[in-house]
């Protein structure tokens, strides 16, 4: 039922699968991803972290934010069926907005389906190779399917865009020493 009234809202509006979307070659992506890189302290970081992730999340689409909205709010109340239905609704609509693609990947983790997630964070890197969420939750389900060298590799390259986040730099201790060893 909800399916079938996101379908008609999308016809209604007119969206179909030519969407323009934020360009993930934006200017302002670029600059703030140099901040970004060059950021001493961690807090300059979140705000600049935060100004990507606004960038990101604009779809340039008023019924794809609606429909973004509402899937944020479906997957963290944990109502993961109407999640799915909105954030399928968004990558079929809108295939080249990178953070539709995301968010379903986000979604599919948190249902425990790996495979899912893994295609549609490959689907979003292909789209922002610099979405350095996507690559922290690759590293987050590379370790949770015991795969410690992927989940080393997801969590290097999420900091080579953002050496920042926390998560990722404690993986990377913890798992460097486990899968390469101790340096002699």
């Amino acid at each position: 039922m909800l399916r079938r009234f996101l379908v008609c809202l999308v016809l209604v509006l007119g969206l179909g699968g030519n969407v323009a979307m934020v360009d993930q070659g934006d200017r302002r992506l670029g600059d703030l991803f140099g901040k970004l890189k060059e950021a001493a302290r961690s807090e300059d970081a979140r705000l600049i972290e935060q100004a990507i992730w606004a960038v990101w999340l604009e779809s340039g689409s008023a019924t794809v934010d609606l429909l973004m909205q509402r899937g944020l709010q479906a997957m963290s109340s944990g109502d993961y069926p109407t999640g799915l239905v909105l954030f399928n609704s968004i990558v079929e609509f809108a295939p080249n907005y990178a953070e539709g693609w995301n968010k379903r990947a986000t979604l599919y983790y948190l249902m425990g389906e790996f495979s899912a997630s893994i295609a549609d964070v490959e689907r979003t890197l292909a789209l922002e190779p610099r979405h350095f969420g996507a690559l922290s939750g690759l590293g987050l389900i590379h370790t949770q399917l015991g795969d410690e060298a992927k989940a080393l590799d997801a969590y290097e390259r999420a900091l080579a865009v953002h050496p920042h986040i926390t998560l990722a730099r404690n993986e990377v201790e913890r798992l460097r020493k486990k899968v390469r060893g101790e340096r002699i």
